[in-house]
């Protein structure tokens, strides 16, 4: 099949890209390499992706509405997976104009380039954040998602919304997956994991905030698109939801549109996260003990049931195994990045 993927230079972009062309896929990438975080890190995913005969790049922003319908209407995808994003619930207070450009009107523009040609199924990269304020746990798919708290939230809240208008208009089938901490080799550099490993190396503290009593429902990076890959072939269809016991399904009574989390449902604390890492470099960390951050969660925990009945697997990569092999990966990265600093 042919399939567009949308922020493919990006950490889920890129493993995503990866894995469609290793099954044979022919991949467009589309990715405006914005400079949130070190853009040399997202070149040097692409640089893989380009090995591969059958990736094609475009370096555009969606926002250039354009270029992204030349590019759709050139290429005529039977799948999109949309993953650009602007991500990070911290940036999104400081800079909250770029969620707009980013999240809101680039979202409008891919759904405008789907109407115009309709892929058999359009798959959307959404987050736990939607959940927000909501007390009620393990998060359902079903359960509300009023009450962001953080503009992050709030925009991707807003692209399952108008995803799901354009499903309803234009019989467009469309499934939004939910993140839960996706963590791995090539993740950003803004993420807690990276900002870990790259400070014990350094002999430089870390920041915990929430004094280290959040949890999060990590989430191993292989796990996340064997999800996404699976869920792929579960098309959704207005009026049929699934049938098993035990299980509500998030399907739209109006739509061929459906909300599925991606997780293993096994919340973490934080200070046990930072023993894993710890564990994983052979070296302790030196802890600074902040108070939580405005827009963060106290806790996420995901209910995985509906994964599992749509695609018969949820994620299995304990959070140790995922640790080692991104801090394994980071001394590789960081080792190559200092030979060219050298030879240069």
């Amino acid at each position: 099949m042919k399939a567009l993927v949308t922020g493919s230079a990006g950490f889920v972009g890129f493993h995503l890209a990866r894995r469609l062309l290793a099954e044979g896929h022919e991949v467009l990438g589309y990715d405006g390499m914005s400079a949130y975080y070190d853009v040399e890190l997202k070149r040097r995913r692409h640089a893989i992706l380009r090995q591969e005969a059958r990736f094609t790049a475009v370096e555009a922003m969606l926002e250039d509405k354009a270029e992204l319908d030349r590019a759709v209407a050139d290429f005529q995808p039977d799948m999109v997976f949309h993953l650009a994003a602007q991500a990070g619930v911290r940036y999104s207070i400081e800079q909250p104009e770029t969620y707009v450009s980013s999240n809101l009107v680039g979202t409008f523009n891919l759904l405008e380039a789907m109407r115009a040609h309709p892929p058999q199924h359009l798959l959307i990269a959404s987050t736990s954040s939607v959940y927000g304020g909501n007390e009620q746990m393990p998060f359902g798919e079903v359960d509300r998602t009023d009450f962001p708290i953080s503009f992050y939230a709030a925009t991707k809240k807003a692209c399952e919304a108008m995803s799901h208008s354009y499903a309803h208009l234009y019989a467009i089938p469309t499934t939004c997956f939910r993140f839960f901490t996706v963590f791995g080799p090539w993740g950003r550099p803004d993420m807690a994991l990276f900002k870990f490993v790259d400070a014990i190396e350094k002999g430089e503290p870390i920041d915990i905030y929430g004094m280290g009593q959040m949890r999060r429902d990590f989430t191993y990076i292989d796990d996340l698109i064997e999800g996404i890959v699976r869920l792929m072939d579960v098309v959704p269809v207005a009026g049929q939801p699934v049938q098993v016991e035990g299980v509500t399904d998030s399907l739209s009574p109006v739509a061929p549109w459906r909300v599925v989390n991606i997780a293993g449902g096994e919340p973490t604390g934080l200070l046990d996260f930072v023993t894993a890492v710890e564990a994983a470099m052979g070296m302790p960390a030196k802890r600074n003990m902040l108070p939580r951050q405005q827009g963060d969660v106290v806790d996420t925990f995901a209910d995985e049931n509906l994964l599992a009945a749509l695609t018969k697997f949820v994620p299995q990569t304990d959070l140790a195994t995922g640790v080692r092999a991104f801090v394994a990966w980071y001394r590789h990265y960081k080792s190559g990045r200092a030979k060219v600093r050298r030879r240069a």
